[in-house]
């Protein structure tokens, strides 16, 4: 039997339910036929125009929020490209044959995103529920007055939850703050590195509390050599940035008393045992080594740093990996590989945020983050460092953060 050809088109003004297709500029790019008929607009009123102006708030309701609480739910869809559900809300809609005259409407919202191949969100899909006939059903003598009650009480319940999801967002905004402070503290520019320019980056998601697991470090190892780690805590917040903070101090001791970086991790995940959120926290460390012109690496489930040649080929440093930290329940020592580097190569370092993208596997970024490599190799750390999270970084960021270590050898 052969696959049946679909016309999507058709299905989409045939779906049940309103539902209407909104650019991220909240534009109307479509809408289903029910969408039409029960908001009283044709497509020609709604196609290619700014949602408020084809639904202005009703301006004899000095208490209407409906406007404000679609746009910042759509907002967010657009900046997270994550579904957001809305509570109950109430908006009126003027009658198209009665200018002034402005009907009431009550709507349950879910608006989701449609994600483009670069992983942004190409389209808002905007689904509402009508609810204004359940809210004004008639039931028998009383069912007016037992339909005004209920009316008031659902008005009511949704503008509590909607003052409840307020005060959270207040909460997240301040924890957000509080956990960047911290951060911003735990990771300070680095020391004098010699002759060697490194530059740092560190970038906060999008998202109210996907910030503050990721983490970087240099460590002065003896005869001028260097350690260079970045890191990744499972998790999201102030707790994620107090574990992060724990992990790179006992990482950092580690480096300066071990045989090499195998050994640094072997010693960091039996502390992760004993650190509450630091299981599966991910972590790569690097020892440079300049009078052999080597680099000795140990991962534990983390990114592959990459080392970029004069000529602009690219090498993976993916020969010694293992899973992340207090993944096994048994300890084991941990693998380590050692390789040569011509003088005026490029080490970098990087955490999951700058490669990885949900509509793709993570070998795609990492074809992207060579490229970008190969293309920018002869530019300074510093400019390197911006050129990659101006190249792999989507414009409206991400929801996961970044950081990242560029080191001239």
């Amino acid at each position: 039997m052969g696959k049946p050809l679909i016309d999507y088109v058709a299905v989409f003004r045939a779906l049940p339910g309103m539902v209407a297709l909104l650019t991220p500029d909240l534009i109307y790019a479509d809408a289903n036929d029910d969408f039409l008929r029960l908001a009283g607009r044709t497509r020609e009123q709604l196609l290619g125009r700014y949602i408020f102006d084809v639904f202005p708030e009703n301006p004899n309701d000095p208490a209407a929020a409906g406007m404000r609480e679609t746009r910042e739910s759509m907002l967010r869809v657009v900046d997270s490209g994550e579904r957001d559900t809305m509570a109950l809300l109430r908006y009126d809609i003027e009658d198209t044959h009665r200018p002034g005259v402005w009907r009431e409407h009550y709507w349950s919202p879910v608006n989701a995103p449609v994600l483009g191949p670069d992983g942004q969100v190409t389209l808002v899909v905007h689904r509402v529920e009508e609810v204004t006939e359940l809210i004004h059903a008639r039931g028998g003598p009383n069912g007016g007055a037992r339909a005004r009650v209920l009316e008031a009480e659902l008005y009511t319940r949704a503008r509590e939850l909607q003052e409840v999801n307020e005060r959270l967002r207040q909460a997240h905004a301040h924890e957000r703050e509080v956990a960047l402070a911290l951060q911003a503290a735990m990771l300070p520019a680095p020391g004098p590195t010699g002759p060697h320019a490194t530059a740092v980056r560190y970038r906060p998601a999008v998202g109210a509390l996907n910030v503050c697991g990721d983490w970087y470090d240099l460590v002065d190892l003896p005869g001028d050599n260097l350690a260079i780690a970045v890191g990744d805590v499972v998790g999201h917040g102030l707790a994620a940035a107090c574990t992060m903070g724990q992990l790179r101090s006992a990482l950092s001791a580690a480096c300066r008393v071990a045989d090499g970086p195998a050994q640094a991790l072997e010693a960091l995940g039996l502390y992760a045992r004993f650190v509450e959120g630091a299981e599966a926290t991910t972590v790569v460390t690097t020892f440079v080594d300049w009078d052999s012109h080597t680099i000795t690496y140990s991962c534990a489930g983390h990114p592959p740093p990459a080392l970029v040649h004069d000529d602009g080929t690219v090498t993976f440093l993916d020969q010694a990996t293992d899973p992340p930290l207090a993944a096994r329940p048994e300890h084991l020592p941990r693998p380590q590989v050692r390789t040569g580097f011509s003088e005026g190569a490029t080490l970098v370092l990087y955490t999951d945020g700058l490669i990885e993208r949900r509509d793709e596997d993570i070998y795609t970024g990492l074809a992207r983050l060579a490229d970008s490599l190969a293309h920018h190799r002869h530019s300074a750390p510093e400019a390197l460092a911006d050129a990659l999270l101006a190249d792999l970084l989507p414009a409206t960021g991400t929801t996961d953060d970044t950081a990242l270590v560029v080191l001239r050898l």
